[in-house]
C-alpha cells in the first residue's frame, strides 16, 4: 500500500492545492503518497449536492454553477455512461424521473424493465441511448411535490458530459478566483460493469487527460461499493472516500457473498480497514446523530470520534430544508415543502467535529459554517 498523508490532523483536513498540472505529468499508480507534500489544514468543506438542487433541477451546469456560485467548495456529479461510453451526470441509471423521457414518443419503445443491484427497476435507462440522443433530452425537477418553484426549470437544461462540468468547474475557479472543486461518485459501478460498460477507466482516463489525477487536486472520489475504491486505489491520487448507507451491504459484498453490511464497515474494526484505501467517509448523517422513536434529533454516535482516530475525515449526507428531511423538533410545520431549522440541525451536527457536508442547499450550509467559525 502507497505511503499515506492523513487528511484529518485535530487542526483539520488537509489541503487540496489549487494549481492544475499539465495532463499526463503523472501517470498512474506508483508508491508516490497522493497527497504529495500538502501539510496545511483545509477548512471546512461544503459540497453541492448534485450541485443546488434545493434552487434548480439537480446534476445540470446550472445547478453546479450555483452551488459554487454560492460557496460551496465542491460540486457532486454522479456518475452513468452512455451506450457510446460517455460519462454524463445522473443520480441513477433510470432517467426517467430527472428528465423528460417520458413524454418523448420517439423514445416509447426505450422503456423497460432491469435489474439494478437486485433490485427490479422499470424505466428507461442512460446506457440505451447514445450521448447524441441523450442531449436530446432536457432534465426536470425529481421532486417537484417538495420543490414546486424549482419545476419553473423544467426543460431548460441538457443532461451535462462529466468533461463539460470539469470544464464549468475550470471556469468557474477563473471567475471566482478560487478552485471549485469535484466530488465525484461512481453510480452502481457493479451494475455498469455487468454490461460492459465499467465506469472506472473511463474516470481514471478522464482525470488522468484533465490534469486532475495527481496529489493535490482538488478533486474526491467516493463509492458505496468497495471492490472498485479499492482497484481505483491503485490508479488514482485523489482523495477516496467510503460511502456508508445506513441499511443494507455494499452490492459488491452482497454479489461475493461476503456477509458484512454497512453495520460492520461502521465499526472501529470497518473504519480501519477503510484507512487503508481511502482516506474519508461519507456516511448518512443519521449514523452520526440518530431519530428517536417519534423523529425527534437524537443523541450523537461515537461514529466521528472513531472515524478520526482512523485517520478519516468525515462528509455526511444529505443536508436539506424542507420539513420533509428534518427531525420532527424542528419542522416549522405540517406542510413537507416549507423550510424548517435547519440551522439548528446543522448546529448539532458542527459540534460532533465533522468535517464537511453534502448540502442541497450550499448557501445555506457556507452560512451555518461560518456561524460556527468553521
Amino acid at each position: 500500500m502507497r505511503k499515506r498523508l492523513a487528511l484529518l490532523a485535530l487542526s483539520g483536513l488537509a489541503v487540496l492545492g489549487m494549481t492544475v498540472a499539465p495532463a499526463g505529468a503523472e501517470p498512474a499508480g506508483g508508491a508516490r503518497d497522493r497527497h504529495g507534500d500538502a501539510g496545511h489544514s483545509e477548512k471546512f468543506v461544503v459540497v453541492g449536492h448534485r450541485g443546488a438542487s434545493g434552487y434548480r433541477p439537480e446534476h445540470t451546469l446550472a445547478s453546479y454553477e450555483l452551488a459554487a456560485r454560492m460557496g460551496a467548495d465542491y460540486i457532486e456529479p454522479d456518475l452513468v455512461i452512455t451506450k457510446d461510453g460517455v460519462l454524463v451526470a445522473r443520480h441513477e441509471p433510470e432517467i426517467g424521473g430527472t428528465t423528460d423521457v417520458a413524454q418523448r414518443p420517439e423514445f416509447a419503445d426505450r422503456k423497460t424493465t432491469k435489474t439494478v443491484d437486485g433490485r427490479r427497476v422499470t424505466g428507461w435507462f442512460a446506457e440505451d441511448f447514445t450521448l447524441a440522443e441523450l442531449k436530446t433530452l432536457r432534465a426536470v425537477e425529481r421532486i417537484p411535490d417538495l420543490r414546486p418553484d424549482n419545476t419553473i426549470y423544467d426543460g431548460r437544461f441538457e443532461v451535462p458530459t462529466f468533461q463539460e462540468i470539469v470544464n464549468l468547474s475550470k471556469r468557474l475557479s477563473r471567475e471566482l478566483g478560487r478552485t471549485v472543486g469535484l466530488y465525484i461518485e461512481t453510480k452502481h459501478p457493479t451494475y455498469f460493469a455487468d454490461q460492459g460498460l465499467a465506469l472506472e477507466p473511463r474516470l481514471v482516463e478522464a482525470l488522468t487527460r484533465n490534469g486532475l489525477n495527481r496529489p493535490g487536486a482538488k478533486v474526491y472520489v467516493q463509492s458505496f461499493e468497495v471492490s472498485n475504491l479499492k482497484e481505483l486505489d491503485k490508479r488514482l491520487r485523489v482523495p477516496l472516500v467510503q460511502l456508508v448507507s445506513g441499511s443494507g451491504a455494499p452490492y459488491d459484498f452482497v454479489r461475493s457473498g461476503d456477509p458484512r453490511t454497512y453495520d460492520d464497515l461502521a465499526t472501529p474494526e470497518g473504519l480501519a480497514e477503510i484507512a487503508g484505501y481511502a482516506e474519508g467517509l461519507g456516511p448518512v448523517k443519521d449514523r452520526i446523530i440518530p431519530r428517536n422513536a417519534d423523529g425527534t434529533l437524537g443523541e450523537p454516535t461515537t461514529l466521528v470520534d472513531d472515524a478520526h482516530r482512523a485517520g478519516l475525515a468525515v462528509h455526511p449526507w444529505t443536508f436539506r430544508a424542507e420539513n420533509a428531511f428534518l427531525p420532527t423538533d424542528l419542522r416549522s410545520s405540517d406542510d413537507p415543502g416549507a423550510w424548517g431549522d435547519i440551522f439548528a440541525e446543522y448546529e448539532a451536527f458542527l459540534a460532533t467535529g465533522i468535517d464537511g457536508v453534502f448540502a442541497d442547499h450550499p448557501d445555506i450550509a457556507v452560512e451555518a459554517a461560518r456561524t460556527a467559525g468553521r
